[in-house]
């Protein structure tokens, strides 16, 4: 038996990097996998993979999963995506929330437009689709939202600062602000039985976002940790008991061995201090 047997799930951003593989492992663990992605077609986006491809390699394993193109800054494509959830595989058990935009530009510099476009994506499509599975989840007394944070949300701490920022100051706000929403939505939600939660690598994962924006050298990157370690710590969060996991923030390897997962672990959470949410 998988520990998602009949569930259905929602994982955006499923069309590549950590998106790709929470969905890929979660169908192995017996979920009905909602891909949604903007990037339906290989070739619709500058970088490759597509939700179609994603669900082809779950079938093709045995799993279940279907494609559904969402734009998550989108209410009308996010009601779409809940929607479509319901009609092929019933109430949606499970949310998680991976879908990101990232420009790195000095706040002197930024477009207006990219701003509010990054933060619709970030902070309001969580919300969004959040508030759209919750009637499902209340009405049986059980579910679980997992965000997907960054280690971005780690400011530069108290100034004076002797180096200029990247260009990382909208990212790492929208992570912060999707941390507080966690922790304030598992407060709201606990009377339900719903779990929140909102997990961090916790070394750069290398996909095909962090390798353009040259935060890790290449897929190979020993720097960095595997997107199977995100899935592996997002179903620890999706399956464990509401009273061990809910409100938590915390980060892939940490999480991990915290649970018995792994043996060894490094990163944030471990050798670095992570947020003051993932510290409550």
């Amino acid at each position: 038996m998988g520990k998602l047997d009949d569930k259905c799930v929602i994982v955006t951003g499923a069309s590549r990097g950590i998106g790709k593989a929470i969905s890929t492992l979660f169908a192995s663990e017996g979920a009905k996998v909602v891909c949604a992605a903007r990037t339906l077609e290989e070739g619709g986006h500058a970088f490759g993979g597509s939700i179609n491809e994603t669900v082809s390699e779950i079938r093709k394993a045995g799993g279940t999963a279907v494609a559904v193109q969402t734009d998550v800054s989108s209410e009308k494509s996010c009601e779409n995506l809940v929607n479509t959830a319901r009609k092929e595989f019933g109430p949606v058990d499970v949310l998680v929330n991976d879908a990101a935009l990232n420009y790195y530009i000095p706040i002197k510099d930024y477009p207006v437009q990219r701003w509010v476009r990054a933060f619709a994506v970030n902070v309001h499509g969580p919300f969004m689709l959040a508030q759209k599975v919750l009637p499902d989840m209340i009405e049986r007394g059980r579910g679980a939202i997992v965000n997907v944070s960054s280690g971005a949300a780690i400011g530069p701490g108290r100034g004076p600062y002797k180096t200029s920022g990247t260009g990382g100051t909208m990212y790492g706000a929208t992570k912060a602000a999707l941390e507080r929403f966690t922790q304030g939505l598992a407060q709201e939600v606990y009377q339900y039985g719903i779990s929140v939660t909102c997990l961090s690598p916790s070394k750069v994962v290398p996909t095909p976002g962090t390798v353009y924006h040259k935060l890790v050298t290449g897929y190979d990157d020993p720097r960095g940790e595997p997107p199977t370690m995100m899935a592996r710590a997002i179903l620890l969060l999706a399956t464990e008991p509401l009273d061990k996991v809910t409100g938590r923030v915390t980060y892939s390897q940490a999480i991990l061995k915290e649970f018995g997962w792994i043996e060894k672990a490094a990163g944030r959470g471990i050798d670095i201090v992570g947020t003051g949410y993932s510290q409550i």
